[in-house]
C-alpha cells in the first residue's frame, strides 16, 4: 500500500478542474489546496495551533535549511518533524535543490550531486540525490521530494535539455535510496523550463519511474504568468490521472486559480507570509499596504468581506501602529490574515469545482480583485 494516494471526487464540467482528496500517514487532504511554508520547521510568526485555526491541512518544510539547522540527526531523535514542530497533520518537505541552486553563488554541479558553500557560514557541502534521500527520511514527512536540478530563467535549450536528462537520472537514484516507502511518499519532479518537447520528455522519465506523486517545477522563477499558464496547458495533460499534481512556488491568488483551472492539485508559497512582514495584505478588494499613511486613522477592518480573526477583532490603524513601531503582533497579524485568506480562496475554488462554476468563479474574484484594470498591481 502506497503511503500516499489520489483519489479524484469530481472534474469540473466548465473548467477541467479537478476536486480530489489526498490520503496521507496523518490525514486525509481536500485538493486543490495551498500549503503554507515552514521553512524552519515553524510557519513564521504562526503557532501550529493557530494553523489549525484558520483550517491549515498540510505545510510545507525545507530539507536545506532544517540540515543546516539544527540537523536532521536532532529532528530525527526527537521523534520526527510531526512531534518536533508539534503539528500532527501533513507535511511535506523539499528536496533543497532550490535553496542548493539559489542561495549558494558558489556551486559546481556533478553527476555525483552539487558542491557549494552554506549560506550562512561559507563551509563547503555537497549534497547528491542519496543525502537528500537520507535527511527527508530521518525528517519523516508524510510527502518528500525528489532531489532535482532547478535551471534559471531563462535557460538555452541546450542547457535545459542536459538539465531534464540529470534530473531523470537523479529522480532514479532517489527512489533507490529511499527508505521508508510505506509510510513517506516520494514525488517526482517535471522540469524542462518553457520548452514543450522538453517537459514531455521529464514528464515521461518521471512516469516511467512511477512515483506516487508528480510536481512540476522551474515555474514561477522570473517568467511572465501567461507562459507559466502555456507551460501547465502542455504538462498536466502528460501527468497521470490518478495521482497528485504539485505546482512548486506558486501562491498569488491569481495563479492558484489560474493553476486549478489547467488541472493543479497542490501549491505553496512563501508569498503570503513574506508580504504580510511588509505590511502588504490580500484582501477580497485587492492588495492593501497597511502600513501606508491613508490607513491611519481608518478602523475598519483589513477585509471587510473577510470572518478571519484578525478582521474579526482589529483594525487597519492598529495593525499600521503595530507594524510602523516594528511590533511582532503586527506582523503576526497580517501574516494570519493573508493565509487565512489565501486558504479560504482555495474553499471557495473547492466548492466551484463541485458547483461546475469555476470559470465563472474567476471571473468575479478577479473583477472584484481588480485584476482585470489596466496596470493592476500584482504581488
Amino acid at each position: 500500500m502506497a503511503a500516499v494516494t489520489y483519489e479524484l471526487i469530481k472534474t469540473c464540467k466548465q473548467s477541467g478542474a479537478r476536486l480530489g482528496r489526498l490520503h496521507t500517514p496523518h490525514g486525509v487532504i481536500e485538493t486543490p489546496i495551498f500549503m503554507p511554508v515552514g521553512t524552519l520547521a515553524t510557519v513564521k510568526t504562526m503557532s501550529p495551533e493557530e494553523l489549525k485555526q484558520m483550517e491549515a491541512q498540510i505545510i510545507l518544510s525545507n530539507t536545506y535549511h532544517l540540515w543546516l539547522r539544527p540537523g536532521h540527526d536532532i529532528v530525527k531523535e526527537a521523534g520526527g518533524l510531526h512531534r518536533f514542530m508539534n503539528w500532527d497533520k501533513p507535511i511535506l518537505t523539499d528536496s533543497g535543490g532550490f535553496q542548493v541552486f539559489s542561495l549558494s553563488d558558489l556551486r559546481k554541479i556533478e553527476e555525483e550531486g552539487v558542491h557549494f558553500r552554506n549560506h550562512l557560514s561559507g563551509e563547503k557541502l555537497f549534497l547528491s540525490p542519496e543525502g537528500a534521500m537520507d535527511i527527508q527520511n530521518a525528517l519523516g514527512s508524510d510527502i518528500m521530494m525528489a532531489f532535482d536540478e532547478c535551471p534559471p530563467y531563462p535557460a538555452e535549450y541546450d542547457y535545459m535539455k542536459s538539465s531534464v536528462e540529470r534530473t531523470s537520472r537523479w529522480a532514479e537514484r532517489c527512489l533507490k535510496a529511499h527508505k521508508r516507502p510505506s509510510d513517506q511518499a516520494l514525488f517526482g519532479i517535471i522540469q524542462g523550463g518553457e520548452f514543450e518537447e522538453l517537459r514531455a520528455q521529464s514528464a515521461k522519465d518521471l512516469i516511467s519511474l512511477d512515483f506516487p506523486g508528480y510536481a512540476i517545477g522551474g515555474l514561477s522563477v522570473g517568467e511572465p504568468k501567461h507562459v507559466m499558464n502555456e507551460v501547465l496547458e502542455f504538462t498536466t495533460p502528460l501527468m497521470p490521472t490518478n495521482k497528485p499534481r504539485y505546482l512548486m512556488g506558486v501562491g498569488s491568488p491569481d495563479s492558484l486559480i489560474d493553476g486549478a483551472i489547467r488541472g493543479v492539485d497542490m501549491f505553496d508559497c512563501v508569498l503570503p507570509t513574506r508580504i504580510a512582514r511588509n505590511g502588504t495584505c490580500m484582501t477580497s478588494s485587492g492588495r492593501l499596504v497597511v502600513r501606508n499613511a491613508k490607513y491611519a486613522r481608518d478602523f475598519r477592518p483589513l477585509d471587510e468581506n473577510c470572518e478571519c480573526h484578525v478582521c474579526q477583532n482589529y483594525t487597519r490603524a492598529y495593525i499600521r501602529h503595530l507594524i510602523k513601531c516594528d511590533e511582532t503582533f503586527g506582523f503576526r497579524l497580517t501574516t494570519y490574515h493573508n493565509l487565512h485568506f489565501l486558504l479560504n480562496l482555495m474553499k471557495k475554488v473547492r466548492q466551484a469545482i463541485m458547483d461546475d462554476r469555476l470559470l465563472d468563479f474567476r471571473e468575479e474574484f478577479f473583477e472584484a480583485y481588480g485584476f482585470n484594470k489596466p496596470n493592476a498591481k500584482n504581488f
